[in-house]
């Protein structure tokens, strides 16, 4: 039949008073607690199956959800149901809007530092995003990469068979634009191309040299995703999110270097 009160495992003494006077008569005696009792009850049992049992049917784990009455059995585990589905983050006690944004916020350099390694300078990024922007920008020493197209051209020698570079026939390096006074319309500086306005030429011209009007260099590897990108960053930022499910954020981290370095591609 169940036990009522808490016992001692060795001398099998009950303590009507509750855990703290068997916690004191154990350390008193050098007596243990029963090898198989309740993490949050006094109840035990005559295996660890059955122990866990009970506890997954009344909800008796010793660690509790900070946000309702849910118990697991580890720390590790009431972090991830936080996160999952409460989108709470216990570290900076901050809840978002959805599960994307919680991520995001976990793989930013507030929990993460500068921990990603540009493999060619040694540069610290928070993200492999970061060390793809680093590049596309031509701001990397060690190469002789100058932006987006001589990336671009270096990603698809690399990749034969498209697995993340689209194949584009009889491509060459994009044309660059330069806005003048010319483009004021009376309001602001008017970019041709989508009509947007800007306050200065200075704002105008960053808007064209940015890859906004620019062909879809990248897609997505994932085949049930397709999503076409103009840079590799935004490819690279893409499966960091985790938004299609094709691989988890560290493995991108872990894959960065071999792609930056042309072993192989990220993800195979």
């Amino acid at each position: 039949m169940p036990n009522w009160y808490y016992e001692c495992g060795s001398c099998d003494r009950e303590f009507p008073a509750g855990l703290h006077a068997r916690e004191n008569h154990c350390r008193s005696t050098g007596h243990a607690r029963p090898r198989f009792e309740c993490d949050s009850c006094c109840r035990w049992f005559n295996s660890e199956k059955a122990r866990w049992q009970h506890m997954s049917d009344t909800n008796h784990f010793a660690y509790e959800c900070s946000q309702c009455n849910e118990t697991y059995p580890t720390t590790e585990e009431v972090t991830e149901h936080e996160i999952d589905d409460h989108y709470y983050c216990a570290d900076c006690d901050r809840f978002f809007m959805n599960r994307n944004n919680i991520r995001m916020h976990l793989n930013s350099s507030v929990h993460r530092g500068s921990s990603t390694i540009c493999p060619l300078c040694k540069t610290s990024f928070t993200t492999a995003s970061g060390i793809v922007h680093h590049l596309e920008r031509g701001a990397c020493p060690r190469t002789g990469i100058r932006d987006r197209n001589d990336l671009y051209e270096l990603v698809r020698s690399k990749d034969p068979k498209g697995i993340i570079s689209k194949k584009l026939i009889g491509w060459h390096d994009e044309p660059t634009y330069k806005a003048t006074k010319r483009a004021w319309n009376g309001n602001g500086y008017e970019c041709y191309f989508c009509h947007k306005q800007f306050g200065q030429l200075a704002g105008l011209n960053q808007h064209l040299q940015s890859p906004v009007h620019q062909q879809a260099l990248y897609h997505c590897p994932n085949r049930n995703c397709g999503k076409d990108f103009t840079t590799l960053a935004a490819t690279i930022n893409h499966l960091e999110s985790e938004t299609c499910g094709f691989m988890r954020f560290d493995k991108v981290q872990r894959g960065i270097g071999d792609m930056v370095t042309g072993r192989r591609m990220i993800g195979y």
